[in-house]
């Protein structure tokens, strides 16, 4: 899903992860441009910027070289940098809470000085660059599952948070459009200088177009050429692996042309479409303005032989899911392909920084299990706040009894869990307990309950949590295994009646 979790070493360090990207007029101020990048997918309440990664918006003069079947895209000129780094944790002197420091250095080489999640964010003197970093609501959203049929859904992103830089600039001052108003946006992640074990690796992540990664250059059952795409230099793949990429997105246009069963890409026409991706950055024209709609427009009217209307570029409600996969599939000749998901967990801000707040409700995970247990057998076990009754454990040790009660959980991987009970009910067999440590969670509160079925009774357990530290879909998936273990061994269990 666009360039959420793009590859292996992403996937390693989500702090590295570039999501998204976003160019766009200012909704505060049209003479203005908004450039915003997004790393660290499903971040948790007390996500990071890493402080061995630059964070780099790259801009570009593009230029028209060829239109129809001959449509293509070359940049010019020299590259416009602003170039985020961060540095380690602090403690404030006032409270001791966790404070992270960080510069923007800007295309003349000064730098402005940035603390995150200071909504404020830091201008320059003259008021016509400000930045901003910290954690907000992620404003991607998917409702479609990458299957050989469409398959909808509900928002695959539904209240996750991210990592988000955002730069707002004079357009006239910085990009000077009377020059030529068309730039190609790219952003990356990169090591800093002198990175032990990382100076091999030109680059961790980067993205220009949304989706090319994961819906066009991966399709389930290929050779992952995710890591190799992601160390391609922006504005300039390598001529050595240009083919390689060139027949992966050849095939894969074909695939998704094909989605609704009938052929709308002539041959001269897909390759004309490879092209044009191929040489991926998101086009935007700063002499017209960008809407929610405006995504792909450039590129689109080239294909077609016809003068944009348009700033193109990606505002931050724009449905850039539904826009490519309808021109991929149908080519703009059909019914737009429109997902379950409309709008992203919260509308973007009119205001700088102009991606919504962090979302902050409770997510849930609920598992249940039936077994061939009485209820009173499966409380006796499930009740016992001192039992052990997961296969990942290798020792309980518990202190006190009853409401305040603590049990330390070591794991067979060495790790320790740390939990403590809340209340405990035995006329209706529900027990709820707080996480304390030990999970990537900022808080989770758990409910077991012992419920009578057909053959016997039935577990159900229930976790609301917040993710920190990690993303949500690794943290996710971390209690998930956990649960999962649980009702495993459950179901192991034998009990002579």
């Amino acid at each position: 899903m666009s360039d959420h979790v793009d590859g292996p070493r992403s996937m390693a360090d989500p702090s590295i992860d570039l999501t998204d990207i976003y160019a766009f007029t200012s909704p505060e101020d049209p003479s203005n441009t908004v450039i915003v990048i997004n790393v660290f997918p499903g971040a948790g309440q007390n996500a990071w910027f890493s402080n061995a990664a630059y964070y780099t918006a790259i801009l570009k003069r593009v230029q028209i070289d060829g239109i129809e079947k001959k449509a293509a895209f070359s940049s010019v000129g020299s590259e416009i940098c602003f170039r985020f780094k961060f540095e380690s944790l602090e403690r404030t002197p006032d409270d001791g809470s966790l404070v992270q420091m960080g510069t923007c250095m800007l295309p003349d080489g000064t730098t402005l000085k940035i603390r995150v999640g200071d909504i404020r964010g830091s201008s320059t003197y003259d008021g016509k660059i400000r930045v901003y970093a910290g954690l907000r609501s992620d404003p991607f959203f998917i409702g479609w599952y990458n299957e050989p049929t469409l398959r909808g859904g509900s928002n695959l992103t539904q209240d996750d948070n991210v990592l988000a830089l955002v730069i707002e600039f004079n357009t006239r001052s910085v990009l000077h459009p009377e020059l030529g108003s068309l730039f190609g946006v790219v952003g990356e992640s990169s090591p800093v200088d002198k990175t032990p074990n990382l100076n091999a690796i030109p680059r961790f992540d980067w993205a220009g177009r949304p989706e090319l990664a994961n819906y066009l250059i991966t399709i389930p059952g290929d050779v992952n050429l995710l890591d190799l795409w992601n160390q391609q230099t922006p504005y300039g793949v390598d001529p050595v692996v240009l083919p390689l990429f060139r027949e992966r997105l050849k095939k894969h246009f074909r695939i998704w042309d094909m989605k609704d069963g009938k052929r709308d890409w002539s041959e001269e026409d897909l390759n004309a479409n490879v092209n044009i991706f191929l040489n991926d950055f998101l086009l935007i024209d700063v002499s017209k303005k960008t809407t929610d709609n405006s995504n792909l427009e450039i590129e689109k009217s080239v294909i077609n032989g016809r003068k944009h209307t348009t700033g193109g570029g990606r505002t931050l409600d724009c449905n850039a899911v539904d826009i490519l996969l309808t021109w991929m599939i149908n080519r703009d000749s059909g019914p737009f392909l429109q997902s379950p998901a409309t709008q992203a967990t919260k509308k973007a801000e009119i205001k700088f920084p102009y991606l919504a707040a962090p979302n902050t409700a409770l997510l849930t995970i609920e598992k249940s299990v039936e077994l061939n247990l009485s209820e009173s057998q499966l409380w006796k076990i499930v009740g016992n706040f001192s039992a052990s009754w997961n296969s990942l454990i290798a020792e309980v040790n518990s202190t006190g009894t009853g409401p305040d009660a603590i049990r330390t959980m070591i794991l067979t991987d060495g790790r320790v869990i740390v939990e403590r009970m809340l209340t405990k009910d035995d006329s209706i067999k529900t027990l709820k307990y707080e996480l304390i440590s030990g999970m990537p969670v900022s808080t989770l509160t758990g409910v077991l309950m012992v419920l009578p079925a057909i053959k016997g009774s039935k577990l159900v357990w229930k976790v609301n949590y917040l993710p920190a530290g990690q993303g949500e879909i690794f943290v996710r998936q971390e209690l998930i295994t956990w649960m999962n273990a649980g009702l495993l061994f459950l179901r192991g269990i034998r009990i002579n009646k």
